[in-house]
């Protein structure tokens, strides 16, 4: 499997903490990062895994501080959003399977060995159901699919969990239109918003994974760090 991991953003709701440092390089401990973790427990979970992840903000600092992953630089990350630095990325979307992981995520090592490393048959993205207020990016469904995907979302099922799986015919439709919309210049959009266009546009049918019972969260302030270094050491009893 193919994990794409995408940490060019420079994380300005964390200012002044991330103001020299990448969010994902937060230390959980005194020798693991976010991204660090994420990459050895997809390593530990699935052996055969090919890792890019694609930087942009103080992107040596990751590049020097991480092993197991390959890098790609998105020069553009100041004025650009995630849609970009996935368009940076696409010469690795044509594998039979493709994990897109935001790399400010930090996932319980269960989520990751019995979720994330695993293949799917069906293109989905990963919720929390548990969260209905003050959700970040949400995510509302029909049954088992995904009718829409956006931050304004007022009334929805669950919050997006910053995870998307993919088999090689979902890939290769999401490059097409990742590469479309850069090419008519919405590289300000987040990548998802991509997956919204192809519901819209194209009828395309996109599940979802109910992460509610696992612990995660999302690392955009200061008490996520605190979750997110909760969750690392309870990993480690």
């Amino acid at each position: 499997m193919t994990y794409i991991i995408l940490v060019a953003g420079k994380g300005s709701r964390l200012h002044p903490l991330t103001l020299k440092t990448p969010k994902s390089m937060y230390k959980l401990d005194k020798n693991t990062t976010v991204l660090q973790r994420m990459v050895g427990f997809i390593r530990k979970y699935d052996r055969g895994a090919r890792i890019v992840a694609v930087t942009g903000f103080a992107h040596e600092t990751l590049e020097h501080g991480v092993e197991g992953a390959s890098f790609l630089f998105n020069p553009f990350f100041a004025v650009t959003n995630s849609i970009a630095s996935l368009w940076f990325a696409r010469e690795y979307m044509d594998d039979e399977q493709i994990t897109i992981i935001n790399g400010d995520v930090v996932l319980e090592e269960k989520l990751i060995a019995e979720k994330l490393c695993k293949p799917v048959d069906r293109p989905m993205v990963f919720l929390d159901s548990s969260i209905k207020n003050d959700g970040d990016y949400n995510v509302q469904v029909n049954g088992d699919n995904v009718v829409v995907m956006s931050k304004e979302l007022q009334v929805y099922y669950g919050e997006y969990a910053g995870i998307t799986k993919l088999d090689r015919d979902s890939a290769k439709l999401l490059k097409e239109e990742v590469c479309t919309m850069v090419e008519n210049s919405m590289y300000d959009q987040w990548y998802e918003n991509a997956l919204v266009q192809m519901i819209f546009n194209h009828d395309f049918s996109l599940k979802y994974e109910d992460i509610c019972t696992y612990s995660w969260t999302e690392v955009d302030c200061v008490g996520d760090l605190l979750m997110a270094k909760k969750i690392h050491l309870s990993d480690l009893k």
